[in-house]
């Protein structure tokens, strides 16, 4: 149950903010879940929290509600005020990797072997450099996401999964879960639980980074380009973040890689044109997997990367969110080799590090998978990818590398040490599921926002938050992947 959050160790602290809050006896009344549920969702619609279906994922005529949790999932306010306090240095250690060509060139030389999606992106990223970058203003909308690893002395402790560096999403929509929760809260006369549901709007501060680079490009009639898929359910997300640009009076278009294909061109001094406007800001809401790129979506890819237009992210950002980079950011002495002169920022940055492991031929690579063998529910392997679903745990992961131990194909993997939360009670509210009491866990996702000119950083923030919770039955996936729903952090 809730009181039983994070352990009974901290019995005193948690357990007595779960009872003040009393979700654990809420979760024992069927009728009222009942209740609450209907009037839940009902705000959820009349707040937009909204998603296309999947019958008609092209099409706004029909919609649902994002599928979400009844109640706010309880958060220690400290690793909540951690996960912002890392977040601008996130950011600098994410634009120092994209600015450091050598650096990228031998941390993925051995993944770019194996793994023909990264390798792939890695061959636009060379072209670009020896043609020379034609971008000057650089932005990244970066969300890094972590779980709260349950101690053994009952403490939880801030841990990162991963950093997001294209298409971060749910910024959108978790500007208009708050208002759900309080309504639940409210309807159950919680009105000081329901006040301390932390206001968030991500949205407005993506867009307020897209609107500075546009700025930046200087050019008042140049549109913004959306790179969107043909069928995209998460649509009311991104339109959040079109809506705030238009307010400023910034136009966005909606096109497919295909589009670009068919339509885009280059001026002589490389100025990025579509159906014959000029685009001063790309922003990628596709482009993160394999399964999205034909031979003509490279081929507009590498069009829109020759291009002085701003890209959120620029290809070497891409690359700077592989897994393999995150493993290689954990070794000893790399983040002072790329944020020299500033140990704190290290500091901070090393304290949400969780154990990552390099699986490249030869001793250590060996060594990584001979501990995973030994002890495989402590660990997780991880192909290059984003977009949720693709790790591998437990029996499949024992097979996964019974088969690679002995091939180079290894090397497209890493192994990261599992984080083992606390698990607790709530309901995951879903279209056409009925209302029951799941035992869950959360992942903190904190959005970040950066733009730089030439070497000059003139903006870096956190610019809010993303609660997604999950059962424990599943081991891996997010909301649009439709394993993970959408909460808030209650803070205690």
């Amino acid at each position: 149950m809730f009181f039983n959050h994070w352990g009974c160790y901290k019995m005193n602290e948690y357990q007595a903010v779960g009872m003040a809050t009393g979700w654990g006896s809420l979760l024992q009344d069927e009728q009222q879940l009942e209740e609450l549920a209907r009037q839940a969702v009902d705000r959820a619609l009349a707040e937009g929290v909204l998603l296309r279906t999947s019958q008609e994922p092209s099409s706004s005529n029909v919609v649902s509600y994002a599928p979400f949790t009844l109640f706010p999932s309880l958060v220690p306010s400290a690793l909540l005020e951690q996960a912002y306090a890392v977040q601008m240095d996130f950011n600098l250690l994410v634009d120092a990797v994209s600015q450091n060509a050598a650096f990228l060139e031998q941390t993925l030389s051995s993944t770019i072997k194996r793994d023909d999606y990264t390798a792939r992106l890695f061959d636009i990223h060379k072209q670009v450099l020896k043609e020379g970058i034609a971008q000057t203003v650089f932005l990244g909308l970066n969300r890094s996401d972590y779980m709260f690893q349950h101690n053994t002395d009952g403490s939880p402790a801030l841990k990162q999964i991963e950093i997001n560096t294209i298409s971060a999403s749910f910024g959108g929509l978790a500007s208009r879960t708050p208002a759900v929760h309080r309504h639940v809260l409210n309807v159950l006369s919680k009105t000081k639980e329901a006040a301390k549901i932390l206001s968030n709007n991500p949205s407005k501060g993506l867009a307020l980074g897209i609107a500075k680079a546009w700025e930046l490009y200087g050019s008042a009639n140049a549109l913004v380009l959306l790179i969107a898929q043909e069928k995209e359910r998460n649509i009311f997300d991104q339109r959040a973040i079109e809506n705030e640009l238009l307010a400023r009076n910034i136009h966005v278009i909606r096109r497919r890689f295909e589009d670009v294909f068919e339509k885009g061109s280059l001026d002589q001094d490389r100025r990025l044109f579509m159906d014959g406007q000029e685009v001063a800001v790309v922003y990628f809401r596709d482009g993160y997997m394999p399964s999205q790129y034909s031979q003509q979506n490279w081929e507009a890819r590498l069009l829109l990367e020759r291009s002085c237009a701003v890209k959120c992210p620029d290809i070497a950002t891409q690359l700077a969110g592989t897994k393999k980079v995150q493993q290689e950011l954990s070794r000893v002495g790399m983040l002072e080799v790329l944020l020299p002169g500033q140990p704190q920022a290290v500091a901070r940055l090393r304290a949400t590090f969780a154990g990552l492991y390099s699986l490249d031929m030869g001793e250590e690579g060996d060594q990584a998978i001979a501990k995973a063998l030994a002890a495989p529910s402590r660990f997780v392997l991880k192909p290059q990818r984003e977009g949720g679903g693709n790790n591998l745990y437990g029996e499949e992961m024992v097979q996964a590398l019974e088969q690679l131990k002995d091939s180079e194909e290894r090397a497209s993997y890493i192994l990261m040490e599992k984080i083992e939360p606390e698990p607790f009670g709530n309901c995951l509210l879903r279209p056409g599921s009925p209302t029951r009491v799941d035992q869950c866990i959360s992942e903190l996702g904190i959005f970040g926002v950066y733009v730089r000119q030439g070497k000059t950083l003139v903006m870096n923030k956190h610019v809010g938050h993303l609660l997604r919770t999950k059962a424990i039955v599943h081991a891996d996936g997010g909301v649009a992947a439709g394993v993970a729903v959408l909460d808030n952090p209650y803070p205690v």
